[in-house]
């Protein structure tokens, strides 16, 4: 199992798709800490969420965590799972809302980010970290 979830392919531009999605979730998390009243709890009180304190730590810190592993190609797989809940969960809680008082394209303009990220952290998932990271080394030495 672990050695199938490590399998990579030798893809060095998938290099390109971890950048994109380590760095902008660990800046979203870290935001989160930084500024917990706008973009962590209070924005999760905001919308609704149950328990935004604690919510809004726990969710920066699986971004941060889930980028930096995302960013370096270490169990890339792993990572892109909770990755992918916490994009489920936000464009379920925020865009759908959206989308039924603004409309299609004024939802589609505010949820770019969280598609490219849904969809970055799904061919993650699909296809592992490429040739420059952490999964291929540890499976060129299995």
């Amino acid at each position: 199992m672990l050695r199938r979830m490590l399998a990579t392919n030798s893809s060095a531009p998938t290099l390109l798709i971890r950048l994109m999605v380590g760095v902008v979730f660990i800046s979203e998390g870290l935001q989160k800490f930084l500024y917990p009243a706008i973009r962590g709890a209070g924005r999760f009180e905001s919308i609704g969420l149950p328990n935004p304190e604690f919510l809004g730590s726990f969710v920066a810190t699986f971004e941060v965590v889930g980028g930096l592993l995302v960013l370096i190609g270490l169990f890339t797989r792993f990572a892109a799972i909770p990755l992918l809940i916490i994009m489920g969960v936000a464009m379920y809680t925020t865009k759908l809302p959206m989308f039924s008082l603004e409309g299609f394209w004024y939802m589609m303009h505010d949820s770019r980010t969280d598609f490219a990220m849904t969809l970055g952290s799904l061919f993650l998932l699909i296809m592992g970290a490429g040739a420059f990271s952490f999964d291929r080394m540890l499976m060129r030495k299995r």
